[in-house]
């Protein structure tokens, strides 16, 4: 009798165990507001690693909040905050090139209509078309980053993908940035720009939070990218330089928490997501 309450209870551990993991790794998206950014409509998908809300109007994450619940975006919809919040998200891509797309709406964004493709515990898939039929982005959520992919590039036009935020929740000198350029770390004022050397990524990070926010492009390419701070927030973007847009073709980017500020384990990580 022993031996078979011994045998249940073990098997029943195993259950609960396989049950924990199961929900530590789960993707689950649900519909509400973003109350911080202003109360539009948003897809909100919450992960293990964070939690997401995509805007739902204007196609562009409005915040990302990092496990103690900090935002690392920050964008507020309200005209005139510029860069203490209408100008924040990621990944602000299409910017007065036939049109301006895939922003948490503001006044200058223009409307997209959305579609969920996918909806399970490991993955969650939205796609957005904008207003005028010429743009395609793509969103994959996974249990450990978001994806965004530029399906569709309107014929004759260029994007950039940009992290406009605020590491920790807001900019001071505590704030540093690392990329793909060298293993050092930078502080938040020191602006770069040029080619990241493959693969290309840049991450923000602040001495007091134990993690750092990293954006990466997976394919390699020849164009400039660009890092500078404005008051109140970070301007990265790949296939950005001196006001001027590079992308001209489909690419992937990613954008995701790392639990740890040590250049090796950074560089690790991302690396592992292009494998």
């Amino acid at each position: 009798m022993l031996l078979k309450k011994i045998a249940a209870f073990f098997v029943f551990t195993l259950w609960l165990g396989a049950c924990v993991t199961q929900t530590e790794q789960s993707v689950r998206l649900t519909h509400g507001t973003d109350e911080t950014a202003g109360g539009g409509q948003a897809y909100i998908i919450s992960t293990p690693a964070a939690i997401y809300y995509l805007e739902k109007e204007g196609g562009g994450l409005s915040s990302m909040l990092d496990p103690d619940g900090v935002d690392w975006l920050g964008f507020k919809e309200e005209e005139g905050t510029g860069w203490k919040g209408e100008y924040r998200g990621f990944p602000n891509s299409i910017h007065r090139q036939d049109g301006s797309y895939f922003h948490a709406m503001n006044a200058g964004t223009d409307p997209s209509s959305s579609v969920v493709n996918i909806e399970s515990e490991e993955h969650v898939q939205i796609t957005f078309t904008s207003g005028n039929g010429q743009w395609e982005g793509q969103w994959d959520f996974y249990a450990d980053r978001c994806d965004f992919t530029m399906n569709k590039v309107s014929e004759g036009f260029n994007y950039w993908v940009l992290y406009e935020g605020v590491p920790n929740g807001e900019i001071n000198e505590t704030d540093f940035w690392l990329s793909s350029i060298d293993d050092q770390i930078h502080e938040i004022h020191e602006p770069f720009s040029g080619d990241l050397p493959a693969p290309e990524w840049m991450a923000f990070g602040d001495t007091r939070s134990p993690r750092v926010l990293y954006v990466l492009q997976h394919e390699d390419d020849e164009n400039l990218d660009e890092y500078y701070m404005r008051p109140y927030m970070t301007v990265f973007g790949f296939g950005r330089n001196d006001g001027n847009k590079y992308l001209d073709t489909p690419k992937i980017f990613s954008i995701g928490f790392i639990e740890s500020s040590d250049y090796s384990v950074v560089d690790r990580a991302i690396k592992q997501v292009l494998d």
